[in-house]
């Protein structure tokens, strides 16, 4: 089926004759081949977005349905990959066309000539069911690839073997009801439908990051979904950066939609760079990068979001833990209002298309914890972490609003910490988290009991200080008691002792959560010893100017294997405090 265009606006093509298309089908345009998708239809017309520039073309182009939407390519060969928005390799697109892609190059997606070795977990007579892993092949040396057994595969395996093959070449057969089945490690997903499971199950085990701020006021479950909303210059990108580093998911897929070209280079030359703490290989080892710049065509950028997320839920099939940044969902809501205005959609809020929360809601529902296809009872999961830039840093517009009705983790980044110096930068004073509540049992058993108080305490002095600055701004500090002033003092310490952390810096850029613990206890025990020297008329001022108050404000650089030192700190703290008391009441 040929249809012929009638109408170009930008990368928004009308073409008639095309009454069997069926909408997110993929066609191609003119001679060059430029890659679109069917997003209406309207009796013989079909709106096309174009992934690519459409300057120089005409009225009377061909246009042709491939019959299938966009799709993924799932296969050995993401992992260390670098992408487009419709998943198309740079890298090889970079060799083989030079630094700026030509309109219509068509490459593949992954490699097929590359061997990769297949080593079977099956033997020939096993059943199978849909989801159920036939063998593995170690993709990178720190990420094992699961070729799982497609939809439609169900019943006994006549042949496998171990061996070197190409992602096309079968590497087992299975007898199913309808014939025999060759399955080849390359497999086809649509990007728009979400990957099928079992059942997805209440997220109650937090996603550790090491960043204290997130782990200890905010944290994210596994399989939850959180948003960064920021203005310019408040730390979205280090932020994603550091949960890519230290978040516990074995996989990383990090989604630069529509970013300044400057940040995404920033990105790709030092996510190679990174070391993985957990093994020491370079980050990029278990991340996949989809990198759609600013400047790249707007109608990639809505497919790029997809893409991410369809690779993300491949891996999570495998059993893996999976994290997806999207850096930043902005971008993407603005490609949707492009769109929307060329095909004369009745505007929302902002120009925005009417249905942007549901478009949003469609992409942070897939993330999830899942029990997933198979014959056993493996889980895996997605956490979609998405970067809002709201102009001005303006939280009411539409965007910031459709997606925190959406998530249940808000970090909100504020410009007057980031120009304090104060990073991460997210306020405590309107980020939240839902999910903390879920998580005690765990909290309980692996941290230790007295956590979520210590979070809690660390909660209620904030809060107070912002209360008690106000006070502070009219009369100054010395109109304030000396409970009220200990409540001040409590409360630096726990911003820029605890809170404030350096990403650079070798050791305080990961705290675990038993350092966490130990750092919330002494600030916690500082407060309640020196409640108890105030109430015994110990001057605040000597307090403060123990020795042990600079050790509690180092303690962030103590490396992970000298926690014991914390204890020294903490019998220290106890035994100047306890001096001052004695004398303070040998003086009375």
């Amino acid at each position: 089926m040929t249809g012929k265009t009638v109408k170009i606006s930008g990368p928004l093509i009308v073409a008639e004759n095309m009454r069997d298309a069926k909408m997110f089908d993929v066609v191609q345009v003119s001679k060059l081949g430029l890659i679109g998708e069917i997003i209406e239809l309207r009796g013989d017309k079909a709106s096309i977005q174009v992934y690519e520039e459409t300057s120089g073309l005409g009225p009377g182009e061909d246009v042709v349905s491939t019959g299938e939407p966009l799709c993924a390519e799932l296969a050995p060969g993401l992992l260390t990959g670098i992408f487009d928005g419709i998943q198309r390799p740079l890298t090889t697109l970079y060799f083989s066309y030079g630094a700026r892609i030509s309109r219509g190059v068509s490459v593949n997606r992954l490699d097929r000539e590359k061997l990769w070795h297949f080593t079977p977990t099956v033997k020939v007579g096993d059943k199978v069911a849909c989801g159920d892993v036939l063998g593995v092949v170690q993709e990178t040396e720190i990420v094992e690839h699961r070729i799982m057994a497609p939809a439609g595969a169900e019943g006994e395996v006549t042949e496998i073997s171990e061996g070197d093959f190409t992602i096309e070449q079968p590497v087992a057969k299975i007898k199913t009801e309808n014939g025999v089945t060759e399955v080849p490690m390359l497999k086809k997903w649509p990007v728009r439908r979400g990957r099928p499971y079992k059942e997805k199950l209440t997220p109650d085990t937090p996603m550790v990051t090491g960043q204290r701020v997130i782990d200890t006021l905010f944290p994210i479950a596994r399989g939850g979904v959180a948003a960064v909303p920021g203005p310019f210059g408040s730390g979205k990108t280090v932020v994603q950066h550091q949960l890519a580093k230290w978040a516990d998911a074995d996989i990383i897929v990090y989604v630069g939609c529509g970013e300044r070209g400057n940040e995404m280079t920033d990105v790709l030359n030092e996510f190679p760079e990174l070391k993985d703490p957990k093994t020491g290989e370079s980050l990029l080892k278990r991340t996949v990068l989809i990198a759609n710049t600013s400047d790249m065509p707007v109608a990639a950028r809505e497919a790029s979001i997809y893409t991410g997320i369809t690779i993300a839920e491949y891996f999570r099939d495998m059993g893996y833990n999976v994290a997806i940044m999207a850096d930043s969902t902005s971008r993407w809501a603005e490609a949707l209002r492009e769109m929307s205005g060329r095909l004369e959609e009745m505007p929302g809020d902002e120009g925005y298309p009417a249905y942007l929360a549901s478009r949003l809601a469609e992409f942070y529902e897939r993330a999830g914890i899942v029990r997933i296809l198979g014959s056993d009872e493996r889980t895996g999961s997605v956490t979609a972490i998405g970067a809002v830039s709201p102009p001005g840093g303006d939280l009411s517009e539409p965007v910031s609003q459709a997606t925190l009705r959406i998530v249940k983790v808000f970090w909100g980044l504020s410009a007057s910490l980031a120009y304090k110096r104060h990073f991460p930068a997210i306020d405590w004073l309107i980020s939240y988290s839902l999910y903390a509540d879920k998580m005690k049992e765990w909290y309980d058993g692996h941290v230790g009991k007295n956590f979520l108080a210590y979070r809690q305490f660390v909660m209620t002095v904030l809060q107070e200080e912002a209360a008690l600055d106000e006070i502070v701004r009219l009369v100054g500090m010395d109109a304030l008691s000396s409970r009220d002033r200990l409540i001040m003092e409590t409360a630096k310490m726990v911003r820029e002792d605890y809170l404030h952390q350096n990403a650079f810096h070798e050791v305080d850029t990961y705290t675990s959560m038993t350092k966490q613990l130990y750092m919330l206890k002494l600030i916690y025990e500082f407060y309640s010893l020196s409640e108890k020297a105030v109430a015994a008329f110990v001057p605040l001022d000597d307090i403060l100017a123990c020795p042990f108050k600079e050790k509690i404000g180092r303690a962030k650089y103590i490396p992970e294997e000298n926690i014991a030192e914390f204890d020294g700190i903490l019998s220290s703290m106890n035994s100047e405090i306890k001096a001052l008391s004695a004398g303070g009441e040998e003086d009375v």
